[in-house]
């Protein structure tokens, strides 16, 4: 069975050169809608003109490439590629919730919370606050002050909150502030699997389930395995996703490949292997379960929150 999918992250906005996920690849792969993030890694001051430029940027692709740009469940169409603006790193606004309404009225949709650094959101997942693979995982510091009345400003606005990068409170603190509104992490995978600090625990995603959320599966092969060769990474990709079914149930797993902020993996190298992935999951899981990974988990969660 042919699938398409909608992919809740990539870099490809900020990546520059040569690109893994470029439009004749999400066509091949059969992508229906691809959140595409201003990702801002440069804690300078500088990230809210970034943010702006790159937000010029996505309107540009837009028009070139015929992608549509989707801002609520009404927009989305059939036998094109659906775009969704986002914004990795919450530091963008600058300590200014007019500007996350800005941002909004430009048409993003979700915002990642923390990248790895603190900011005036919260902290990262990582406690060394470097980036480094190495660093413990943050468990004590979650949302600042500030940070809680950004959520509660993007759930008035409609605009999904994404726990992806943020600390073991942060997950927390974001669902006691949402309530039984969905968030999610929109590139993550299980702790259980591998205990990487970006990777979620059990308890982090019954939490995130149990708002209606969901867990982009990743695509980072430093989060998936140790051991990187195509078929390791091909196990590995299976066994967090079981993992992630397992702890939230078959409503809360869906894709967030992260390509162009990621090494290529040698088995998922680009939008066009995907359905070798889909293919996989039905498999293991079955039709059914295997389309509400690959669409229909992330689509409730957008109309819900976006609709």
């Amino acid at each position: 069975m042919r699938y398409r999918y909608c992919d809740m992250h990539c870099d490809t906005l900020t990546a520059e050169g040569n690109l893994q996920a470029t439009y004749e690849r999400h066509k091949q792969g059969g992508c229906y809608l691809q959140c595409f993030a201003a990702f801002l890694f440069r804690p300078d001051g500088s990230l809210y003109r970034r943010a702006l430029s790159l937000f010029d940027k996505f309107d540009g692709w837009c028009r070139d490439f015929g992608l549509n740009h989707v801002k609520r469940a009404s927009d989305l169409k059939e036998n094109t590629v659906n775009a969704v603006l986002t914004v990795e790193e919450g530091g963008a606004i600058d300590g200014d919730l007019n500007k996350l309404d800005e941002f909004y009225a430009r048409g993003v949709r979700m915002m990642t919370l923390t990248w790895n650094f603190p900011n005036r959101l919260g902290y990262p997942n990582l406690s060394d606050y470097t980036g480094r693979p190495a660093g413990s995982r943050e468990t004590k510091n979650g949302l600042t002050d500030f940070g809680r009345s950004v959520v509660s400003r993007m759930k008035e606005l409609g605009m999904i909150v994404d726990v992806s990068h943020g600390s073991d409170k942060l997950v927390s603190d974001v669902k006691e502030v949402m309530g039984d509104t969905p968030f999610v992490a929109s590139h993550s995978n299980a702790a259980s699997v591998l205990p990487h600090p970006r990777n979620l625990t059990g308890e982090q995603i019954r939490l995130i389930a149990d708002s209606g959320g969901v867990v982009g599966l990743s695509f980072s092969a430093e989060h998936l395995s140790q051991d990187r060769t195509r078929e390791s990474l091909r196990a590995a990709a299976l066994a967090h996703a079981k993992a992630i079914l397992n702890a939230g149930g078959e409503d809360v797993l869906a894709l967030g490949s992260d390509f162009d902020g990621i090494p290529e993996n040698a088995f998922l190298r680009s939008p066009a292997d995907v359905p070798q992935l889909l293919s996989d999951f039905e498999k293991a899981f079955g039709s059914r379960i295997t389309q509400k990974i690959a669409k229909d988990n992330f689509l409730r969660v957008f109309q819900a929150v976006c609709g």
